[in-house]
């Protein structure tokens, strides 16, 4: 039986390989700007929230259209605190290797305090539902934001169901 050598790797492709691994923030940084964007959220601090944002952010939202500018999300955050008042709760944040990514898990307590349209009328109803958030983060901002939950479950929740 002969042995074979291990292949090598070209110098290019190790090189290319090391520079996608290569961090664009820590983790401890990423962690510490999402914690950021909640403790905003939680508090009604607009200005701190979107200070958190590149200009160009996508956000995408549940069941709806995406989003895209730091003025568009700022209309969504205006309309949101407008028709709900929430607080995030058991937040965690978790952290992509080289701090390009992060997600959030939550529960989110909530007041229907006026009628968003096309969902039932708002009459002050409470809510609890488990939510996430995917971040994507460049130059120390954050540049895309989805965020999840079962509508379903609010609906129901909203109507007494």
């Amino acid at each position: 039986m002969t042995m074979r050598a291990a292949p090598t790797i070209p110098a290019s492709a190790a090189a290319t390989r090391h520079s996608l691994e290569e961090p664009t923030m820590s983790a401890a940084t990423t962690r510490k700007l999402v914690r950021t964007y909640y403790k905003a959220f939680n508090m009604g601090d607009l200005t701190t929230l979107h200070d958190c944002l590149a200009d160009g952010v996508e956000h995408h939202v549940n069941q709806g259209e995406i989003r895209n500018g730091k003025a568009a999300f700022m209309a969504f955050s205006a309309h949101m605190a407008a028709c709900y008042k929430e607080k995030l709760k058991d937040i965690v944040i978790m952290v992509g290797k080289g701090g390009k990514r992060a997600s959030a898990e939550f529960m989110v307590q909530g007041k229907y305090i006026a009628t968003d349209p096309g969902l039932p009328e708002a009459k002050g109803q409470k809510y609890v539902l488990p939510a996430g958030t995917f971040f994507h983060i460049e130059d120390g901002l954050i540049t895309r934001v989805t965020t999840y939950y079962n509508l379903k479950t609010w609906t129901s929740q909203v109507l007494g169901a």
